[in-house]
């Protein structure tokens, strides 16, 4: 992973980024709705790779327990932090490699993650941007 990190940036901050990053992997193969809920900040704006906009925590939830548990893909789907890069010591953009590896051949997508610290220590999604990779 390359890291671009403010003077303040710890290995304890970067670890915990790369933890939501690799929870985010987790929740989407087991379609764990609540498990990748409880890694969004309430204030969160997340736009999904096929450009709908979920303002707030409530419309990020409402969107996710419709979509998630009865998605369908054949195959895995992988996330990896390939940039991290601080803003200010509680402000953290992540950039991720995601592939959807199937049959049919693999397909990636390029999300931005905005993190934030919370005041208790855990990361949150606070913003995201997913993009799909067209290739050609």
């Amino acid at each position: 992973m390359n890291t671009d990190t403010a003077q303040s940036a710890t290995a304890a901050d970067i670890e915990a980024v790369r933890r939501v990053v690799a929870t985010v992997e987790r929740t989407q193969r087991a379609k764990d709705a609540e498990g990748f809920l409880a890694l969004f900040h309430p204030d969160a704006l997340w736009t999904t790779a096929h450009g709908k906009v979920l303002l707030g925590f409530d419309a990020i939830a409402d969107f996710t327990r419709a979509v998630l548990p009865d998605a369908t893909w054949d195959g895995d789907v992988t996330y990896e932090a390939v940039h991290v890069q601080f803003l200010r010591p509680d402000v953290a953009a992540v950039k991720v490699r995601q592939v959807y590896h199937s049959a049919e051949g693999d397909t990636e997508g390029a999300p931005l993650y905005i993190m934030t610290r919370q005041d208790d220590g855990p990361w949150l999604l606070h913003a995201g941007q997913n993009t799909p990779v067209r290739s050609g």
